[in-house]
């Protein structure tokens, strides 16, 4: 049977060390930038938050959306597995914005990928990351997208494939060759990518971590995001019994390790999620007029016209803040390439 969520007092609610000084970050293209996560798996509970296999069958909707994700019998991908996706989606987009050509088959270096993600090198680390790219590779995810008035429904995995490139003596991992999802890789390539605060790898708990996702994606540039306690439950894919999310999110609240946000409880049962002000990376950024969010609507039907300016803004700040003779013009014109892509 599948392990339950981590919850309150399970390690004292304390964050994980930092395992390596500051400068070691830039031994990767990753910590060249930010840590990346794609908006599909922000989205959506894809991840498992049990601390043991995890091998039910998830079925989520919302919004007219579904999706079903199904585990191997190594069980269903884990939230602290998703760090080898961040990694990846880190690796292509710093590739990207450099004009640098991008395929969806990365060749990493095991050590780079532990250290960029502040996990430890032991050996049971290795062994740690070998299970993770066998529950990433098993996990499948079936379905139905709309595209152009038409439902479609697909059936992918996370990863399509990886392997051992190359081990030492000791049998210690040197280095993977990872290829992606179609599904992520081109998410990547219409930048639908949101920075992550490079303290979500020091979050112990997986909630912990799912409900910082939910933040970052949900307030977006805005001031702040509110939300019913059932709603963050189911959109968290948190198993345990709401009166017991509750209380882990009340515990939550009261460690504040959440970076960029602050929570606060409302009546109504309520959670208020409100930017700390450390998000700054798109000050300056060019504001849209609402005209050109509504047509954006039309050009991306079923899109978070909000969260794509957002990536958007972001995009034009990593591609060194261009001078632009008409804002709203430029951003019609990246949804539209970005739709394009995704066809």
């Amino acid at each position: 049977m599948a392990g339950s969520d981590m919850i309150p007092g399970a390690d004292g609610g304390s964050l994980l060390p930092d395992r390596y000084p500051a400068e070691d970050f830039f031994v990767c293209d990753m910590f060249g930038a930010s840590p990346k996560d794609d908006l599909g798996s922000m989205e959506h509970p894809i991840f498992s938050l049990s601390t043991r296999p995890d091998r039910r069958v998830l079925s989520y909707e919302h919004n007219g959306l579904q999706i079903e994700v199904t585990p191997s019998v190594k069980g269903r991908a884990t939230i602290h597995d998703k760090d080898v996706l961040i990694y990846c989606v880190s690796q292509l987009m710093a590739g990207l914005n450099a004009g640098r050509a991008i395929s969806r088959t990365l060749n990493l270096k095991a050590h780079d990928l532990l250290v960029a993600t502040n996990r430890d090198t032991s050996g049971d680390a290795y062994t740690r990351l070998k299970e993770a790219f066998e529950r990433l590779a098993g996990t499948r995810i079936t379905t139905n997208i709309t595209t152009g008035g038409q439902e479609t429904t697909r059936g992918f995995g996370l990863i399509e494939s990886w392997e051992i490139v190359r081990r030492s003596r000791g049998g210690r991992m040197i280095s993977v060759t990872v290829t992606l999802s179609d599904w992520l890789f081109r998410a990547v390539l219409g930048r639908s990518v949101l920075t992550l605060s490079r303290v979500y790898f020091h979050l112990r708990k997986p909630l912990e971590r799912r409900v910082y996702e939910l933040a970052r994606k949900h307030c977006g540039r805005q001031s702040g995001w509110t939300v019913s306690v059932a709603v963050l439950h189911k959109k968290s894919g948190s198993t345990a019994p709401v009166r017991v999310f509750r209380a882990a999110i009340r515990r939550m609240i009261q460690d504040a390790h959440l970076p960029d946000y602050t929570m606060t409880e409302k009546d109504g049962d309520l959670i208020l999620f409100e930017r700390a002000g450390a998000v700054t990376e798109t000050r300056g950024a060019p504001v849209l007029k609402p005209d050109t969010l509504e047509a954006a609507r039309e050009l991306a039907p079923g899109a978070d016209v909000y969260m794509l300016q957002a990536v958007w803004q972001e995009w034009w700040v990593n591609t060194g803040r261009p001078r632009l003779g008409n804002a709203d013009a430029a951003f019609l014109g990246w949804v539209r390439a970005r739709e394009k892509s995704s066809r």
